[in-house]
């Protein structure tokens, strides 16, 4: 079975315990993205998908899984995604009730891929799950960090493909001078 990740954030720099049978390929989904999710354990302002956000691309890479419910338990796992959330995890063919966004199931089916997986955890702001910040709450959160918690969230904005090119991103550019490091990697075929 042929199994791919949609990947648009950390992942692409640190899959860790995602197993990848392939370096990163561009030509995934045009996705709605935005800096939306304050992370719980980490200082990152994660990118998640987010309805009326405009499309960005995003990358695809084959997993090295033997089925779709491994595949969505390494990316359950990578993610820190409690087992009481299967909806968290987006996958084609859907699981548990997933929202499955029009644009991955026509990828989809342009790809020679039997089944596919994302992160599809909501936005979060102020220990609210489903509350979307602001633009300027965004910005703000960001630059009230200090010392390594700063420098953390720095780096996953800046390690962020430049291409990943949102309006809050360019808000938080603007604001705190964190542009896209041009040294920035993706993990590509091996």
């Amino acid at each position: 079975m042929n199994i791919a990740c949609i990947a648009w954030g950390s992942l692409l720099w640190k899959p860790g315990p995602l197993k990848l049978a392939s370096g990163w390929h561009p030509g995934g989904p045009a996705l709605p993205l935005e800096f939306g999710r304050d992370s719980d354990d980490s200082a990152e302002l994660a990118l998640v998908l987010c309805s009326g956000a405009p499309l960005v691309p995003t990358y695809w890479a084959y997993v090295d899984a033997p089925d779709l419910a491994t595949a969505r338990a390494m990316l359950a796992k990578r993610e820190k995604i409690a087992a009481g959330r299967p909806e968290w995890i987006g996958s084609l063919p859907a699981v548990a009730g997933a929202d499955v966004p029009p644009a991955i199931v026509a990828w989809l089916h342009r790809q020679r891929i039997d089944a596919v997986v994302w992160t599809a955890v909501p936005p979060k702001f102020a220990g609210t799950n489903g509350r979307m910040p602001t633009a300027e709450e965004a910005v703000a959160l960001l630059a009230s960090l200090e010392g390594e918690t700063r420098a953390l969230a720095e780096d996953y904005i800046r390690n962020t493909p430049a291409h990943i090119d949102t309006r809050y991103r360019r808000l938080i550019a603007a604001r705190l001078g964190w542009t896209p490091r041009r040294d920035a990697h993706v993990t590509r075929m091996r």
